[in-house]
C-alpha cells in the first residue's frame, strides 16, 4: 500500500529551471549531486564545470536546466520549503488545539529532516545542511526584491503565515505574529549554523533543546501578552 508521502508532488516555481528537472534523469543527477557538491564544497566554490565533471556530462547541458548556479539554489530552497510544507499541513491538519499546533510546528522545523520517498535522488538530510550553511545567500542579493515580486519565496512566505495564523489563534490580541514567527524559522536554521561554528554562543547544541528553546520562546512571549 502506497503512503501519503509516497505520492505528493511538489510545487516548484517554474521560473527557477529552464527545464524541469525532475522530468530527466539528467536533471535528477543533477539535483542529486549538486547538493552532495555544495555541502562538500560550499556555494561559493561550486561550479557548474565542476558539477558537470562529476556527472560525466558537459557543463552546458546543466545550463538547459539552470540558467546560473542562483536559479538553482532558488530551486533547492523552493524544494527544501516546499517538503516542510507539506510536511507541517499533513501533521497539523487534524489538530484543533492552537498550542499543540504550534508545538507540532516548531518540533518539526527543529527535528532532523525526513527523507521523501518520492525524491530519493534529493537527499534531504544534506539539503538541511546546505540550508543552515547557505540559505542567506539565496536572498542577500541585490535582486531580491525583484525575485520576491516574481514569486520565488512565496514557499517561505506561505510557511510564516501558517504560523502566524496559529499564534494569531492561541493569542489573538498579540501584535507581532507575523515577526515572531519568521523568527522561528528563521532563528532555528541560524541556531544550527551557530551550534556547527559558534557553539560558545549558543545553548542549542542538539534538537530537543532547541525545540525546548522555542517553545518556551514563544509561549513565554504569549503568555506574558495575555496576563497582562
Amino acid at each position: 500500500m502506497k503512503t501519503i508521502d509516497s505520492i505528493v508532488q511538489l510545487q516548484i516555481n517554474q521560473d527557477t529551471y529552464l527545464k524541469d528537472p525532475e522530468s530527466t534523469e539528467l536533471g535528477k543527477r543533477i539535483l542529486e549531486h549538486s547538493i552532495l557538491m555544495i555541502n562538500e564544497l560550499g556555494f561559493d566554490l561550486f561550479t557548474f564545470k565542476k558539477l558537470g565533471d562529476k556527472i560525466g556530462s558537459n557543463e552546458s547541458s546543466i545550463y538547459r536546466y539552470f540558467e546560473n548556479k542562483h536559479k538553482l539554489l532558488l530551486y533547492l530552497v523552493s524544494w527544501y520549503w516546499s517538503w516542510l510544507e507539506y510536511r507541517l499541513v499533513v501533521h497539523t491538519f487534524a489538530i484543533e488545539d492552537p498550542k499543540k499546533k504550534i508545538e507540532t510546528v516548531i518540533e518539526l522545523i527543529n527535528s532532523l529532516a525526513v527523507q521523501s520517498p518520492c525524491y530519493p535522488h534529493i537527499n534531504a538530510g544534506t539539503l538541511h545542511d546546505i540550508m543552515i550553511e547557505e540559505y542567506s545567500k539565496s536572498y542577500l542579493t541585490k535582486q531580491v526584491d525583484r525575485e520576491n515580486r516574481e514569486g520565488y519565496f512565496e514557499v517561505y512566505k506561505r510557511l510564516v503565515k501558517r504560523l502566524e495564523e496559529m499564534i494569531m489563534a492561541y493569542s489573538p490580541d498579540y501584535p507581532h505574529a507575523s515577526s515572531l514567527a519568521s523568527l522561528v524559522y528563521d532563528g532555528s536554521l541560524h541556531q544550527g549554523f551557530l551550534k556547527k561554528h559558534f557553539p560558545s554562543i549558543t545553548d542549542c547544541h542538539d534538537q530537543e533543546a532547541r525545540i525546548e528553546f522555542f517553545k518556551q520562546l514563544l509561549f513565554s512571549t504569549l503568555n506574558n501578552r495575555k496576563n497582562k
